[in-house]
């Protein structure tokens, strides 16, 4: 960052207390015009990238927030609402999907932009906003929470299915950890012991699905045969794992645990394509219940996540957020349910 001229230092002052901070005095904090903050907040073109980043610090330490309702006033409602999604995430579909009549009751519309591998999400979320989005419904974002605190300070933001605590956004999640807990009990009380998890990484809900998985097993006695294969949310990551598992010098565990539905469906293809036969040799549980488990030749059992309910309060909740019926923040979370199809059973005697 280039530094400022010493004849046009910003004033430093920090904001009256007595009154909340405007946009003016972002503009003085920063050394620029009040227009241009105006279209910083608004993401309009004008401002470099360094300017952007200086407006957004000036505001998040002078505690600015825009008048949404104001603001909106003034250009006219568009009523529309942004969402980005994973295009390969069979969940993120099913979301989309459910989004569309919780946002009609509600008389908005929906603009939709997907990350894939030759566009990330920031690509994803700025194409949104360009799009006159009034709100932002992020399902699984995996950006750093830094910067959806930014994205959140620019415009009424919700994330769905990632756990992000004291950032101006609202949340809408499930209980990941009572879901995870329910896989160990069931598998267990089914006779199992060697019970592996592919977990997650750091995609959401990876965390906080490993560390269930771990204290249910030693809940049950079983801390010696707690074992946790690097993983990812994706088919790729559950094919190399049942690869792997299949090259190495030991029996293979008797039931797997998924952090997710693709990550399962991957085991599931590479040890049928390799003659085990599940459940018999190998039970397979993934999670989120997303449509391609229910197929009936994929039959997976599954965490099942109220996506319906789950697309309902995040609508809601940018609604709530638009009408200034109060400030962003809200952290909603809701029970998951153990789904028991064709891929689990006893272990072999």
């Amino acid at each position: 960052m280039s530094p400022l001229d010493p004849l046009n230092q910003p004033d430093r002052t920090p904001a009256p207390r007595s009154r909340k901070p405007t946009m003016a005095d972002v503009a003085a904090r920063v050394g620029v015009s009040r227009a241009l903050v105006s279209l910083v907040f608004r993401g309009q073109p004008g401002a470099s990238p360094e300017t952007r980043e200086r407006v957004f610090e000036a505001a998040a330490e002078l505690g600015y927030r825009p008048d949404i309702a104001a603001r909106l006033l003034a250009r006219g409602r568009s009523k529309v609402l942004g969402i980005l999604f994973t295009a390969r995430n069979p969940y993120h579909v099913d979301l989309v999907e459910a989004i569309y009549p919780a946002a009609e009751e509600l008389g908005y519309d929906l603009v939709l932009s997907a990350a894939v591998p030759t566009r990330d999400e920031h690509k994803a979320i700025e194409a949104l906003i360009g799009h006159r989005s009034e709100a932002l419904l992020l399902c699984g974002p995996i950006i750093p929470v830094e910067d959806i605190e930014e994205i959140g300070r620019r415009i009424p933001t919700v994330v769905v299915g990632r756990h992000i605590r004291d950032a101006p956004v609202d949340v809408v999640t499930s209980y990941d950890r009572p879901g995870a807990r329910e896989v160990v009990d069931y598998l267990v009380g089914l006779g199992h012991r060697d019970i592996v998890h592919v977990d997650g990484g750091s995609r959401p809900g990876g965390p906080e699905r490993r560390r269930a998985y771990r204290d249910a097993m030693r809940a049950h006695g079983l801390a010696d045969h707690i074992r946790v294969v690097p993983g990812n949310h994706t088919e790729e990551a559950g094919c190399d794992a049942a690869r792997a598992m299949l090259a190495e010098d030991r029996p293979l565990p008797t039931a797997v645990f998924a952090s997710n539905d693709q990550c399962a469906i991957g085991l599931l293809d590479v040890f049928t394509r390799s003659g085990v036969k599940i459940p018999e040799q190998v039970s397979i549980v993934g999670y989120d219940d997303s449509h391609i488990a229910g197929l009936s030749h994929i039959d997976l059992t599954t965490v099942r996540q109220d996506v319906p309910r789950l697309a309902h309060l995040a609508v809601q909740a940018a609604d709530e957020q638009l009408r200034g019926a109060r400030e962003a923040g809200a952290y909603l979370k809701l029970e998951s349910k153990l789904l028991i199809r064709g891929t689990s059973g006893p272990p072999a005697q």
